[in-house]
């Protein structure tokens, strides 16, 4: 299969700003691409590529005051195949988790591990560890929290979306996250392109999309509370310990979005040759 991904956002700037963009995909996918993934602006500027902390591929750059326009468009093969689902997949205790992963276990800006911790326990405690568990908790979130645009804020956190019971995508994964943390099962938030692919419609505007991975079995494993179902066609561009880790434009100065347009559209070969 092969997926056309892009992005072309508009921003007015009232004054010169720097910024860091996560709009690439994600290393572990680069060797899929069937066109160069490059982050283009509307002005000539020296872009800074990068690779942070969480091993994301990132660009920095600087923009004078006026419009700022970034775009991109690029083919990536994918397997086609759903999320892989191993429901034999089992828990492993902390002492036997590798350094790198124990990070995942730990608070972080919008997951508040140790405020949830006991509602974790009373909801998933007597479930039996492993791949269900995770399952259940993915379940109990997409059940009980109410998506919408409309509910979006940038300083929700995981005990917000627990208490108001409201949410967009990112909301899902940061409370499904800190319910497996406090389980000690670790979790990372994952930022990426998923398209309505093999999904009947009505469908809506693209966006940008939120999941996350439980790390089960030795392995991260790719879950979703917010369509709680595998889905084809997932491109991840960054991992990390929650939204914070992972936005795809952080700015150091004001700005103002004026216009967003995500694309992530199967195509045929022929189609992708023009």
């Amino acid at each position: 299969m092969l997926i056309r991904l892009g992005y072309d956002m508009r921003f007015e700037l009232p004054a010169p700003a720097s910024f860091v963009a996560q709009l690439r995909v994600h290393p572990s996918r680069v060797p899929d691409l069937r066109e160069p993934d490059v982050l283009h602006t509307s002005l000539d500027l020296p872009l800074e590529e990068y690779c942070d902390g969480y091993g994301n591929l990132c660009t920095r750059f600087y923009a004078p005051a006026g419009e700022l326009r970034l775009f991109n468009s690029t083919l990536i093969e994918d397997s086609g195949l759903p999320d892989p689902v191993a429901r034999e997949a089992r828990e492993i205790p902390p002492q036997d988790l590798p350094a790198d992963v124990l990070v995942f276990l730990l608070n972080s800006r919008y997951c508040e591990v140790d405020r949830l911790s006991q509602t974790a326990v009373e909801l998933f405690g007597g479930i039996a560890p492993g791949w269900n568990r995770v399952a259940a908790i993915c379940g109990w979130v997409h059940e009980k929290v109410e998506f919408g645009y409309h509910f979006a804020r940038s300083t929700k956190t995981a005990l917000d979306v627990y208490t108001e019971r409201t949410g967009v995508c990112r909301d899902f994964q940061h409370l499904a996250v800190t319910f497996c943390r406090a389980l000690n099962i670790p979790a990372r938030y994952v930022a990426g392109y998923l398209g309505d692919i093999q999904i009947p419609g009505p469908y809506t505007a693209m966006d940008f999309s939120a999941w996350f991975e439980a790390y089960l079995s030795g392995r991260w494993w790719t879950f979703d509370a917010r369509h709680n179902h595998p889905r084809v066609g997932r491109v991840l561009m960054a991992t990390g310990r929650d939204a914070a880790d992972v936005a795809f434009l952080t700015s150091f100065g004001t700005n103002t979005l004026k216009s967003f347009l995500v694309v992530s559209d199967e195509v045929t070969e022929a189609a992708s040759l023009h």
